[in-house]
């Protein structure tokens, strides 16, 4: 009973890993990866996974002692910190250091746990984050003040934590933020408006779901990435949707959409520099990040930055995202492998956000929707969602092969079934009962020589008894299949 209690506890526990890690947005190759590591410091190789955005299954033991676990659900984003404790978790359980039971507590401890900062320094970094983004995208006093307020108002609704607010929020925050900027460019010179509004909606751009999707998809894992994929472009049509109803309610024209002419006071081009250290100090105090991912934030903000802008030199804006993307990913990804790293969720997001594909894709979604040039621009938006998208792909396929080398190549092999699933030795006291099988009192057959001298074992059939017999007698050589040893006298007679 010990052995079927512990074994219900490490599946518990393997399952709870999983969950967490799907709440972290860890691609679900990397969660197979993490659990079967697991498993085997634990002494169970036997385990299998099936690991699924929104489903889990864990196979325990092999044969009639098997047992499976199922976890379905949809879980929620883990913020900064708790990914970062589950992190620690997991080395733990990969060192085998960690009692199952133990390990469930703390898996409830994470996700129970309050945010590191209080509700107002959260808001506060989220509208730095705000002001850092915008920074980069319309440099403007006016636009900067904007930028903060709206930060402002968004991160102090963020905190109320409703899962059916929630599923509407990212709409309701483009619809008021539309309205903001559009109403105030009529009278401040802001910038930009489309670029402008986007900067409070950074924090909704789905960068977690193109960036797991592009891992799943370099790894393999179609069903996965597809789904992420897709899910990350319908929330970006969602986020178009409310500011084209902001736009109709306001009475915005169809020219108005169309991405104009920079106004307002432009501020020097070193404070781009300013952006990106807002950027960094905005993540870590809105999504309560330890202090030690500070600098390795930065680190993968600055090479996003510089690899974005040489893209825009070589190739021009539509391709720049990719350059960007293909420089920070291995950079990211190698962080993560650091034994003083941060997991990779913790840089990716940021400079994700930085590459802005959000704000490319949203105004040109914006202005495909609401513009009678639609087809141009429809395709210029997805030209610049996938080139960033492909700089992760392809940085996380070169990052696997430089790392990995040859040993991610697969090879077709299957298992042979355990002795477990073969056919149970009967007791002994049911050999003792006359005409069961391996009985003591069935009679066996002696051994036959074949022509060439070897000894032939006979197999034993105790419903053809005189089969047997004919068979055992030379004499029956020659005679045709199933006839006995009797009918071929009577014929020959």
């Amino acid at each position: 009973m010990a052995d079927s209690n512990d074994d219900a506890m490490l599946r518990q526990f393997l399952l709870g890993l999983a969950e967490g890690l799907n709440a972290a947005q860890e691609s679900v190759d990397r969660i197979g990866e993490r659990l079967a590591e697991i498993a085997a410091a634990y002494d169970r190789r036997d385990i299998q996974f099936v690991v699924l955005p929104t489903m889990i299954i864990v196979d325990s033991g092999a044969g009639q002692g098997g047992r499976v676990g199922l976890r379905t659900a949809v879980n929620p984003q883990f913020r900064l910190d708790q990914i970062a404790a589950l992190y620690e978790l997991v080395a733990l359980a990969r060192a085998g250091s960690v009692d199952p039971e133990r390990g469930i507590e703390r898996l409830n401890q994470i996700g129970a746990m309050r945010p590191r900062h209080r509700w107002q320094v959260r808001v506060l970094g989220h509208a730095i984050l705000t002001t850092g983004l915008a920074l980069l995208l319309t440099p403007t006093w006016q636009g900067l003040l904007v930028a903060f307020g709206l930060g402002a108002v968004l991160g102090l609704a963020k905190l109320i934590r409703s899962p059916t607010l929630q599923l509407v929020f990212p709409v309701v925050a483009a619809f008021v933020s539309a309205i903001t900027v559009f109403l105030l460019s009529e009278v401040v010179p802001i910038g930009n408006p489309l670029e402008l509004l986007i900067a409070p909606l950074v924090t909704f751009l789905p960068g977690s779901a193109l960036t797991t999707a592009t891992m799943e998809l370099a790894a393999g894992q179609m069903i996965a990435g597809a789904s992420r994929l897709i899910t990350g472009l319908v929330q970006l049509a969602l986020l178009s949707f409310g500011i084209l109803a902001a736009g109709t309610v306001v009475g915005v024209g169809a020219w108005s959409y169309e991405v104009l002419g920079g106004s307002g006071d432009q501020l020097p081009w070193w404070t781009a520099a300013a952006g990106v250290l807002l950027i960094a100090v905005g993540d870590l105090l809105h999504f309560s990040a330890p202090g030690r991912a500070f600098g390795w934030v930065l680190l993968a903000l600055v090479v996003a930055y510089f690899g974005q802008a040489i893209g825009e030199l070589i190739a021009g804006a539509t391709v720049s995202g990719f350059v960007g993307a293909l420089a920070m990913t291995p950079v990211v990804l190698w962080i993560s492998d650091l034994r003083r790293g941060v997991p990779s969720q913790l840089t990716f997001l940021p400079a994700f956000w930085l590459l802005v594909p959000g704000a490319a894709g949203v105004a040109g979604l914006t202005e495909a929707f609401g513009t009678e040039s639609g087809v141009g621009d429809f395709v210029t938006a997805l030209t610049s969602i996938m080139a960033i998208a492909l700089g992760v792909l392809i940085g996380t396929a070169l990052y696997r092969v430089v790392h990995r080398g040859a040993e991610e190549l697969a090879n077709f092999h299957i298992e042979l079934p355990s002795a477990d699933d073969e056919a149970a030795e009967p007791p002994f006291w049911a050999r003792l009962v006359p005409g069961s099988r391996d009985s003591f009192w069935t009679r066996r057959p002696k051994p036959r020589r074949r022509p060439d001298g070897t000894r032939a074992a006979l197999e034993q059939s105790t419903a053809e008894p005189e089969r047997i017999e004919a068979d055992a007698d030379p004499a029956s050589a020659g005679r045709p299949d199933g006839e006995s040893a009797r009918e071929m006298r009577d014929r020959d007679s």
